[in-house]
Formats: structure tokens, sequence, C-alpha cells
């Protein structure tokens, strides 16, 4: 079959070439494409309607370039404008699901039940906006969509290239984010372009290249490129460097993207002369090169960047100043200054809090925990010491010795996947129970608590997760049969929001102060239903539960067996916003404060956060706990 258009189809009366002529190849060669410019682009996009900010890092990695982005888009959301975030990450993963936490930190899980890398939570954090699957782009979704577009016949017999097929594929992303993700499902004002990796890198040069390409189509007046690099400040010479940056934007401009701002990342105030420096060898005017330095906390780094008008300077480049809505951006400096003058001022109260996990040698793997803890501790105006601690040596012989020496005066165990460091967290949920310290379990958390409770009160002595006994008769947490049926989810995975049916009068109604809420999961273990009612005639109450189908949601002890026992078999750290806690975090830290300080009323403490249960208070704690069973 002839390649291209035959004389026949032309109207040509040029006779076809013979095998044996010198022109018969050669025709080959000639490209039957009227352009070379393949740019796919959505139905109903409008040029110039969206602008675009992208940031990209230079020198180093882990510069904080989601930070810094979220930042930037919270100060122009905050001006009235609607915004859209989105990651570009480089490797093959098709998502962050498979990924190790040591290597890569936290997954975390969008409400839509995308697996993502942990900037998409600083992104919904700072924003206080949900994001979707359209908000994360790897290299792996990339190459996946055009190999099986190509196979489909999708590129109508052309050779499949980087260029144009792979940045055009880039660009029709951006495009159809820029065209979906605004108010109501319509076009966003500003999308934040975060590309993952640093400048130079293999994996992201066809995402540098894709951006210059989206520039030069969309008009370069509709894009900000914001350069940020690292000024380096060696102890031995006691001074800042700049060369370092120097090269790293010089890299950049090498792709053909000239920077309008730089964002000079230090440990300290980057000072006026290496400024200079940097302003010189990158073309960008001195007001517009920004120092970046260490803050005590991210939630400051807003503040920060208003304060040297990064937000108007971006709005100049971009000519969106008329979108500017002057009272909403008062209303919304007004919350985030008290929040931020909340995160740096004097707190009333000090509490020790321990974390037990098994990869607590990275505090990246748990950063959303982190970051929970430090909304709610801000609200109650706690200082937390926050105890770190590795359960997978931890037994009943040694328990103990080992948490009672830190003193707790409350503790989280949070998800995790694999048997190590299970029966640590078995023998750790016994000891916290009986000593009457306040408990939050998330996810395995929520489930080495039920299997605790099976078998050292209610009488279940084999009780165990089918996950790491798969032949245990005994087994409270199984994989439910039905589960894929029911979720729908293509696997066994139940994966992001769910909504969860509250049991009135319960710790967990009080928390939420609502019937239903909805909560984000990420497991593929469930009660098994047919241990229920044991485990709740023994005193463990499920107070949360699947609107429609037997999977217990939330589990907790009455607060006359104990002040403070509550689990989730969804993340509630994923939920947790600045300006608005999650609430379990808030009732777990607020009794942590009562256990520290007995003395403290109520009232001093926090009358929102504390059941005003004065009977359940003045009782001996120890006489209510349930006996444990002896084997």
């Amino acid at each position: 079959m002839p390649h291209h258009d035959t004389p026949e189809q032309t109207g040509s009366s040029t006779p076809e070439p013979k095998p044996t002529d010198a022109g018969f190849l050669g025709q080959f060669g000639k490209s039957a494409e009227t352009t070379e410019f393949f740019s796919p682009v959505p139905d109903g996009y409008q040029s110039g309607r969206t602008a675009y900010v992208v940031v990209l890092g230079s020198v180093m990695s882990g510069l904080g370039k989601g930070i810094f982005s979220a930042s930037l888009a919270k100060l122009i959301k905050g001006k009235g404008l609607s915004v859209s975030p989105i990651k570009l990450e480089g490797y093959l993963n098709v998502d962050s699901g498979t990924l190790n936490p040591y290597r890569h930190g936290e997954v975390f899980v969008l409400d839509d039940g995308t697996e993502c890398d942990m900037d998409l939570g600083t992104y919904e954090r700072l924003l206080d906006q949900n994001l979707t699957r359209l908000n994360f782009t790897t290299a792996g979704q990339i190459y996946s969509e055009i190999l099986e577009r190509e196979r489909r016949g999708g590129y109508l017999g052309r050779d499949v290239q980087m260029i144009p097929h792979v940045t055009g594929e880039v660009k029709r992303r951006l495009r159809q984010l820029a065209m979906t993700s605004g108010p109501d499902g319509g076009p966003v004002d500003v999308v934040f372009i975060e590309v993952g990796g640093t400048v130079g890198d293999y994996e992201n040069g066809f995402y540098i290249e894709a951006l210059r390409e989206l520039a030069f189509e969309d008009g370069k007046e509709n894009f900000c490129f914001v350069a940020l690099t690292y000024v380096l400040e060696p102890p031995a010479l006691g001074e800042q460097k700049s060369k370092a940056a120097q090269l790293g934007i010089k890299r950049l401009m090498e792709s053909g993207i000239q920077p309008q701002i730089i964002a000079c990342r230090a440990e300290n105030h980057v000072t006026h002369t290496v400024r200079e420096k940097i302003a010189m060898f990158s073309n960008v005017p001195m007001p517009r090169v920004f120092s970046m330095h260490d803050r005590e906390s991210i939630y400051s780094i807003p503040e920060a960047m208003r304060a040297e008008s990064l937000d108007r300077e971006v709005l100049t480049i971009l000519n969106r100043h008329h979108l500017v809505k002057p009272l909403q951006e008062d209303k919304a400096r007004e919350a985030w200054h008290a929040y931020a003058a909340g995160i740096t001022g004097d707190r009333r109260h000090s509490i020790t809090l321990g974390i037990l996990g098994k990869y607590t040698a990275l505090r990246d793997a748990y950063a959303s925990i982190d970051k929970a803890i430090e909304h709610s501790c801000t609200h109650l105006s706690i200082t937390p010491d926050v105890r770190w601690i590795d359960v997978s040596d931890f037994s009943t012989d040694n328990v103990a010795g080992q948490l009672a020496a830190h003193d707790l005066h409350a503790v989280i165990v949070p998800g995790g996947f694999g048997e190590r460091g299970v029966e640590g967290k078995i023998a750790s949920v016994k000891w916290i129970r009986e000593q009457q310290i306040p408990f939050l379990g998330i996810c395995l958390g929520f489930q080495v608590a039920v299997i605790e409770y099976a078998r050292h009160v209610a009488g279940i002595l084999g009780a165990h997760s089918t996950e790491f006994r798969p032949e245990n008769a005994e087994s409270v947490i199984s994989e439910l049969p039905d589960q894929k049926v029911i979720e729908g989810l293509g696997g066994t995975m139940r994966l992001g929001g769910q909504d969860v049916e509250i049991t009135p009068d319960s710790l967990a109604s009080f928390l939420f102060k609502a019937e239903n809420i909805r909560e984000r999961f990420r497991h593929r273990y469930e009660v098994d239903p047919k241990h229920i009612n044991q485990i709740e005639a023994a005193g463990m109450m499920f107070s949360g539960r699947h609107p429609e189908h037997p999977i217990m949601q939330v589990m907790e002890l009455p607060r006359s067996v104990h002040p403070y026992f509550i689990g989730g078999q969804f993340h509630p750290e994923l939920t947790s916003r600045p300006l608005r806690p999650q609430p379990m975090f808030l009732g777990l830290l607020a009794a942590a404060v009562r256990r520290a300080c007995p003395g403290l009323s109520r009232t001093e403490i926090s009358e929102r956060w504390l059941p005003d249960d004065e009977a359940a208070d003045e009782s001996d704690p120890a006489s209510a706990v349930p006996a444990s069973v002896t084997h």
C-alpha cells in the first residue's frame, strides 16, 4: 500500500515511478505533512484565557519547588483568581502507588483515588482545594498514552517522535487542565506547573521543551518562568557563592527559556551582592531576584513572599492585575496572617507525642501526619515534642520499658504495608490502652488496635490479619471476596474518597458533628464481619461504617473505658488543612493536654475538642479498663 496519494487520488497525470527508477525510493523520504506543527488543542481551548506559571529547579533536587509553587499559588488564589497546580514527574512509573517511602517519601492519595507525589499534599493543604488525576503527570503516563494511541493508529502512519508527539501530549494535558479545572469545571485563571527534578536531567528534558513550545504558541505574555536555584555557603569559606546558581540558570537558558523571576534558596538570607551577580548573569532585573532562605515553617513562606511583593511581580508579568478582587484579598490575608502568627507565637501547652511506626527514620514517609499535627497544635496553642519511635523490635517483654521512658501524653500508630513491625505495634497498643494514653490509629493502626482488642479482651486468642497469616482461622482482619465488586476499582485496593456513616452519640459523632463524612482510603484488608458482634460485645464500638455494606471504618472505646481511644480505616491526615485541622487530630491533642496537665479545666484546654463528660473524667480510669485475657 503506498505511503502517499496515488496519481488517481490526486488527479495528477504524472506516471507512478517504477521500482527501477531512481525516484522510487526517494518518494518515501518526502513528508506528507503540510506542517511540522503538531500541537493537539482540546476543543474549546482559548489561547490567552489561562496564564501559566512554571517553576523549575537548578543546582540540586530537594529545594522545595512544590512548597514554593504552592505558596505562590496560594497568594494568587487569595487575590480572587482561580488556580490549578500540576506536578510533572520524570519517572516512568504510571503513579506513585508502588514507590517505597524511603526512596520517594509519602504516597499522597487524592479524592478520586490517584496515588501521587507528596507535593500534591502540599498543594491541597496550602490551596485548601481538592485536586484530581489531571493535576499529576508522570513520564510513564505520557509514554503509555502515546504508545497506546500509536497501536490504535492514532498517528495515521506517521513515525512517532519525542518532538513533536511526546511534547505535544504534554501540551495537550496542560491545555486540558487549563480548560477544565476552574470553577464549576470551566477555565482556570492561572495554572502553576512544577517540573520535577533538576534542569539538565535526561528524564525531564521533554517537559522543558514542551513548555518552551507552549509559551511560543500561546504567547510569552501568558507565561511566567521561575527558576528556583540554590546559593551555596560553604562553612570553610564563610560567605555565599553564586557560581553554581549562575551555571544552573545558564543551563535553563540554553534550553530556550528565559526566566523572569529567580528565587534563591539558601540557609541564610541571600546577600545583595550575590543577588546582583545572579541578576547580571541571568538577565533578570534585581527586583525579581528573591531570597527564599530557610524559615521556621513552610506556612510562613506565603507571608514572606507577600512582603517581598513576589505575587505582584507575577501578576505584572502576566498582566493579570485586573482580575484581583481587593475585598477577597483582604479577607484571605487576615485569615492566613492570624494562622501564621500562631505558628511563631508563644504556646500555652506542651506535650510529648509518640508516632509508632517503621518508617520513622525518614520523616517524609509520614509528611501528612507531621503537617496534620502542626495544624492542630497551632490551633490549640500546643508545643509538641514529637518522638518518632521505630517499634519493629518491640515485643510484649520489652514494650513497657521502651515506651514508659518517653513519658508519652498521646500516641499515633500510622499506616504501613508488610509484616515487619506488626507484632511490635500490637504490643504497643495493648500497653497504651492499659495505661490510658490517648490513642489514634490510622489504617494499619486501626487494624492492629482491633487485633489487640480481639486477642486480649474479646477472647479471640488467635486474632490476626490474613495479610500476615493467610491460613489463620481466627483472623479478624481479612480481604473480603466481594470487595472487588463493591468498590469496582479493578483491583483489591480501596482508594480515594469514601463516605462514612457516623453512629450518633459516639466520640466520632462528637468530633465530626456530622452524620456522614467523607475520608480517603488506601488499603485492601477489612474487619471481618463474622467477628464484629463478638468484638462489640466486649466493649469496642464501630462508630463509623460504610453506608451500605458491612465495612467498619471507625472504631473507638467508650469514654467510661478510655479517655481517648479511636481509629480510622481511612487516612485522616490527608484531609487536614491549616485553617481546617482534621477533627481526630484535634481531639487527640486536646486529650494529650489533659493528660499532661490534669489540673487544667476543659475551658482552659478546649471546650470544642474535649467532650463534656465529667462523670467519665471523675471516675477511676484504671477500674474501667476491661481485663485482658491471660494466656
